[in-house]
């Protein structure tokens, strides 16, 4: 249902992503692993569709439809959401305006009322989106969204950063439910890709496949909780040499 061909992508002048390549069928959870800067934010960015993320190679295939010229606001009718590692303050629109426009857009037959309390956040309806709300808070709102927006493809940038153990649990829940990890997965439609660095979203998430990104390379995929073994033993370090050793075979 989503199929990367060789994409590159640049900010600005610079070159950020080099021919990357991955498919996530329907009903997939993927994840990515990389170090700070390795251009996973990059990636995704580019497949939401934001301006600043050039496309200057390859193309992006949602449900069969060549979407790498579409704008953002296309893509997201289409049925691809996101939740961003650091989302602006947005001063002067209630979290119960941005819920309940995406509930009209979808209409996926949910209520601002029974999201809110799914997400432990009805005292913060009245209050400006992500206005003095904590790292969790942040997260949560993130979720609510998503759910009243119901993508078929959902984009998380570190969905536990900044979330502490106390919310973590609840973090993951919400996510099971937006990728309806909850159905047999022959029945499944909504697909993710999750970034991570720290891996954590594992312990409460389930992924089919794992990369691992490296200067804007996907250097190789796997099993995630195996890769993510061997990044906590040996580190990054071991996957830039696998990177090295391939490109000189």
């Amino acid at each position: 249902m989503l199929e990367i061909k060789q994409l590159t992508v640049a900010v600005e002048d610079k070159e950020i992503l080099h021919n990357v390549s991955l498919s996530i069928g329907t009903g997939e959870t993927h994840v990515l692993f990389g170090p700070n800067g390795s251009g996973k934010t990059t990636l995704l960015m580019a497949i939401m569709g934001f301006p600043k993320y050039r496309i200057t190679g390859g193309n992006i295939i949602f449900d069969g439809r060549d979407i790498t010229g579409l704008p953002l606001d296309e893509r997201a009718r289409l049925g691809i959401g996101m939740s961003f590692q650091r989302p602006p303050v947005v001063r002067g629109v209630k979290t119960r305006d941005m819920v309940g426009a995406a509930l009209q857009a979808r209409g996926n037959g949910a209520t601002i009322q029974n999201l809110a309390e799914k997400t432990n956040l009805l005292e913060f309806l009245d209050r400006d989106i992500n206005y003095g709300f904590s790292g969790g808070e942040i997260k949560r709102s993130e979720l609510m969204q998503l759910l009243a927006q119901k993508p078929e493809l959902t984009l998380l940038d570190e969905p536990e950063s900044g979330v502490d153990l106390e919310n973590i649990a609840l973090i993951g829940k919400l996510i099971d439910e937006l990728l309806e990890k909850d159905c047999p997965a022959r029945s499944r439609k909504c697909m993710g890709l999750i970034i991570t660095h720290t891996g954590h979203i594992l312990d409460y998430v389930n992924a089919k496949t794992g990369y691992v990104m490296m200067d804007g390379c996907i250097g190789c995929q796997g099993e995630p909780r195996e890769m993510l073994a061997t990044i906590k033993e040996k580190g990054y370090q071991e996957c830039i040499e696998c990177l090295l050793h391939r490109q000189t075979v």
